[in-house]
């Protein structure tokens, strides 16, 4: 099917705007890091019935493996990591502006390692695409009375996630260039890497509470948890693993970093924010851009 990898490009960014929102609100109330051991484990759980319920083929070359290991350490446990920290201390806006950074670093890596290139037309339709959000995302109030403000830490930290995210993918994209693999199942073999890491690490260091007594003394952080984890960690990372695996790493980044566009209705609901012409000339400018990918 033509374009079906940016589809499924397009489809991790509405995913991944909806889990952005709960996982901010469940970052504010139980830390970034509690959050983060937390969603892994209970999409581990989401993964491994979908694999058994379908009876998915899980078959892999421990090349596939390995490169989905890497790509789940350095994807899941640092990228995640210091994007939940960015969420709580700029909030999701804001972070996702700074997650728009991936493309540029992905196709960066893709052309190295991958030996993607892209078109003069798919670049143009890139720059057009994160100019958007950036116009966007920057004009949002910046009043004393903001919910959130923008730090030098928040955003050094939305970076690292931002980097983290597009190593991940280029080991992803490997993978599957390795040969036939299923898309759960490799979601299964970066999230279950990622726990293998992060929850002894955070045990030792007693950074990890018991998730049964902080969610009885907080039921919303639990709501906002696993809302935020069927949209990102399970459906999220497995359309944007399908993404990559039917276009180029680059195209398939650039689309899903439209969050910040997708969001826009979601934040007017939610946080009651307030559309200056910003917004609506980076909305026009940022759909305008993803055209010109989807036309190239």
């Amino acid at each position: 099917m033509i374009l079906l990898g940016e589809l499924f490009a397009v489809l991790t960014a509405v995913s991944w705007s909806g889990s952005s929102f709960a996982f901010a609100e469940a970052a504010e109330r139980i830390g970034s890091i509690q959050l983060n051991v937390n969603r892994i484990i209970l999409a581990s759980f989401l993964l491994f019935i979908t694999i058994l319920l379908f009876n998915f083929n899980y078959n892999v070359s421990f090349h596939q493996f390995e490169c989905l290991a890497i790509s789940g350490i350095v994807g899941i446990v640092f990228g995640d990591a210091f994007l939940f920290s960015a969420f709580k201390r700029i909030g999701a806006r804001l972070s996702m502006l700074m997650m728009s950074l991936a493309p540029v670093i992905s196709s960066v890596l893709a052309f190295f390692f991958l030996g993607e290139d892209l078109s003069v037309l798919a670049i143009v339709g890139i720059f057009i695409t994160i100019s958007g959000i950036v116009f966007v995302v920057s004009g949002g109030d910046r009043s004393p009375t903001a919910r959130y403000k923008i730090t030098k830490l928040g955003l050094l930290f939305g970076f690292f996630g931002a980097a983290g995210q597009a190593t991940g993918l280029i080991f992803a994209k490997q993978a599957f260039n390795s040969g036939e693999l299923n898309e759960f199942v490799a979601t299964f073999i970066r999230v279950i890497s990622s726990i293998v890491i992060i929850l002894p690490l955070m045990i030792v260091i007693g950074k990890y509470k018991n998730p049964i007594t902080l969610f009885k003394r907080d039921t919303k952080a639990l709501l906002f948890t696993v809302i935020g984890t069927v949209f990102g960690p399970f459906l999220g990372i497995t359309l944007s693993l399908l993404a990559i695996k039917y276009t180029k790493v680059g195209i398939a980044s650039t689309l899903m970093s439209i969050v910040p566009v997708l969001m826009l209705p979601m934040a007017r609901y939610i946080h009651k924010e307030k559309f200056n012409w910003k917004i609506i000339f980076g909305t026009f400018m940022a759909v305008g851009g993803v055209a010109i990918i989807f036309l190239r």
